[in-house]
């Protein structure tokens, strides 16, 4: 603990975003290039070293927080980069693109603002490229043993680094062209810049794992071929089967599911498109959904210049600060959260009529009404209580010439005949069963990350990635020395 009083006498931080008006004008990150170094010391000093340091238990990397706080405290960059690599493959991804848990968990957050756990985890992780303190490790010798991992997904390539590195030789299969999963093709660039994953990408190829793309499993490669060829088989494909909005006028044209949406604005910033088909430009938006995908999709409509853009979020509005007797420290509270997306829809008043930035809360979608040409160009909602039923003469409409739909995921997509090929056992609610190991129903077929877990967070997917491959290392050769930081059946911590 460097300055055993810097939480009283250093307040919270945050690592500064660029001007709106300057970060809509591009895909860029948001932040300010270079501004988080100068401040990231003394917010480190802010940690109070816990003697139960409850940001543990909210992390399910078991990230070493407090000890790599203290190392930056002292600018000691190597000994925090080995700290946080000894848990996390990808500190980068989650320092970007996680929403945080560690901090609703610091013990500091009981009554005060949390450390900025999350910026200091971005600033080691990117200092550890500068200085050259993330080096390929290839294993010392190979096992002998094969094992396809069947998406690039975080997950995927979690699990793919951990069982290259225990000296088994891998191929992570991937049905796009490009590797990274949602991080390429459904995160947008201002959230986390490509480079960072491409060259985790070329890490893992220096250290000997293979890749093989624009290959679907069930399609371009049978299942059962697959598994015969390799000892071993992780299925990481992600939960991609969208969640649908059965109301009338879901036909008409215009209406598209995000995952539509986002990966081809992707596209463009990849230089594949000169301008999306889907693009936003000029027109009347209405994003159907309140979570994080939403939000990517305001944020990727703002760039586009619509002409307005709402989201619909069918939860009541949140309140600023934690409900203590519902969600009590240190779980994860449901508060107002203002991300990068909504402070530009808010500061542009891209949805006058929002119940705050470009939100409308509580409001859930009654139809959609088109023009004779069969395009959408309104869309009906009503308010509705805590028990989602319609409040009487809350009725709206607002217009519409392109409407998202951002409602989530239920499992993997069984179009491409992988589950049923390997005639995989599933779960009612649509992911792949799984034992106490991993294990799927498909002798040496192992299932990890949203595939089996549901629609989750980064920080699980790598964490999952981590544990399976630790399973996946102990079905080849009776032990393992792969840290698994979280079971198949953990879940986060709740009232």
């Amino acid at each position: 603990m460097a300055d055993p009083k810097g939480f009283m006498t250093t307040p919270r931080q945050e690592w500064p975003r660029r001007p709106v008006e300057e970060r809509v004008g591009d895909w860029d990150e948001v932040y300010v290039p270079g501004a988080l170094l100068p401040i990231i010391n003394k917010q480190a000093d802010r940690c109070m070293d816990c003697g139960i340091p409850f940001c543990h238990e909210a992390c399910p990397l078991g990230n070493l927080i407090p000890e790599w706080n203290d190392l930056v405290s002292r600018d000691d960059w190597r000994q925090a980069a080995d700290r946080l690599h000894a848990t996390n493959n990808f500190p980068e991804f989650t320092g970007r693109l996680c929403p945080a848990p560690c901090e609703a968990g610091c013990v500091l957050a009981i009554n005060q603002p949390a450390v900025t756990i999350k910026n200091v985890e971005a600033a080691i992780a990117d200092r550890a490229w500068e200085l050259g303190f993330a080096p390929p490790r290839p294993p010392d010798r190979l096992s002998g043993r094969t094992v396809a991992v069947i998406g690039s997904g975080p997950t995927g390539l979690a699990a793919a680094q951990q069982l290259t590195r225990a000296g088994h030789t891998v191929a992570v299969y991937e049905k796009d062209d490009r590797l990274g999963g949602l991080m390429r093709y459904g995160i947008p660039a201002f959230k986390m810049e490509k480079h960072h994953l491409q060259r985790r990408i070329e890490q893992m190829r220096a250290e000997g794992t293979k890749f093989r793309t624009s290959t679907a499993v069930g399609r371009d490669i049978g299942a059962a071929e697959l598994r015969a060829r390799y000892d071993a088989v992780v299925i990481a494909t992600g939960a991609t089967a969208w969640r649908e909005l059965s109301v009338p006028g879901r036909e008409l044209a215009g209406i598209h599911q995000a995952m539509e949406y986002l990966p081809l604005a992707n596209r463009v910033c990849e230089g594949d498109l000169e301008s999306s088909p889907m693009s936003a430009a000029g027109k009347h938006v209405v994003i159907v959904g309140g979570g994080d995908t939403g939000a990517d999709c305001l944020g990727t409509a703002v760039r586009e210049g619509a002409a307005s853009v709402s989201q619909l979020d069918i939860y009541a509005q949140p309140g600023a600060e934690r409900d203590e007797d519902a969600e009590p420290w240190p779980t994860y509270p449901k508060i107002y959260r203002l991300s990068a997306a909504h402070e530009e829809a808010g500061d542009l008043r891209t949805a006058p009529a929002a119940d705050a930035d470009a939100r409308l809360f509580a409001a859930s979608t009654l139809r959609f009404t088109g023009d004779a040409d069969g395009q959408v160009r309104s869309l009906h909602l009503v308010e509705v209580d805590a028990e989602r039923r319609p409040v009487s003469g809350t009725g709206r409409t607002l217009p519409a010439d392109l409407v998202l739909l951002a409602l989530g995921f239920s499992g993997p997509d069984r179009e491409d005949g992988l589950v049923d090929q390997l005639g995989l056992a599933m779960e009612p609610r649509g992911t792949i069963t799984r034992d106490a190991d991993f294990a799927t129903s498909a002798p040496g077929v192992f299932a990890a990350g949203d595939a089996a877990r549901g629609q989750s967070l980064i920080v699980w997917a790598i964490a999952e990635g981590r544990a399976v491959a630790a399973a996946v290392d102990r079905h080849l050769t009776g032990s393992s020395r792969l840290p698994a930081p979280i079971g198949p059946y953990d879940r986060p911590m709740t009232v």
